[in-house]
């Protein structure tokens, strides 16, 4: 079975401002994806349901107010950093709770950030590092849910997604607080 990726949603005004930002910079033909912040990269497919029952249960908080505090280069990308602590409390929470499956690449240290730009070349990474850190104002984004995705091998299928508590907007019909999605259209698809 294909992977399962943990994002965390951010509340709408700040989606569409990194959207547009990840639409500008992005090279048009890789760029399958929203603007996301990704906390789990690999889950294993066939152990779904437990994702989804540890997914629901970490919903149950309120929001998480995040920090936008600055721009950085990774390798050959470009990404705003991100801090909040309760982020990083509520992922290491999970990251205890998984340490039995978790891949390499989701054992090691977690930065929060949202890339904006990737796979261009390192003078061009450069140029839009030094275009936005001229311009950068920190600013505070709301982490409004979180998002259980399906890699398939490029799009991302939405698998679930759990809103925090007190994130009322995104409750189903039926006043139950996480859902299923088909495959997303326009959103996040793969990193």
């Amino acid at each position: 079975m294909r992977p399962l990726l943990l994002t965390l949603a951010l509340d709408d005004a700040s989606q569409e401002h990194f959207d547009a930002l990840r639409a500008r910079h992005f090279p048009a033909g890789r760029n399958h994806l929203a603007a996301h912040i990704t906390m789990f990269h690999a889950l294993p497919g066939e152990q779904e349901e437990r994702w989804r029952q540890d997914v629901r249960e970490a919903a149950g908080r309120p929001p998480l107010d995040v920090a936008v505090t600055g721009l950085r280069a990774f390798g050959n990308a470009t990404v705003y950093l991100l801090e909040s602590a309760a982020l990083l409390q509520l992922r290491a929470g999970l990251a205890t709770r998984w340490l039995d499956v978790l891949t390499a690449q989701d054992r090691q240290g977690f930065t929060p950030h949202l890339t904006v730009q990737n796979k261009v070349d390192a003078v061009t990474a450069r140029a839009l590092l030094g275009d936005l850190s001229a311009s950068f104002e920190p600013r505070r984004v709301v982490g409004t849910a979180l998002l259980l995705w399906r890699y398939l091998g490029g799009p991302w299928q939405l698998v679930e997604r759990c809103p925090f508590s007190s994130a009322r907007h995104s409750l189903r019909a039926d006043g139950m607080p996480c859902s299923d999605s088909g495959t997303f259209q326009g959103g996040p698809r793969g990193q």
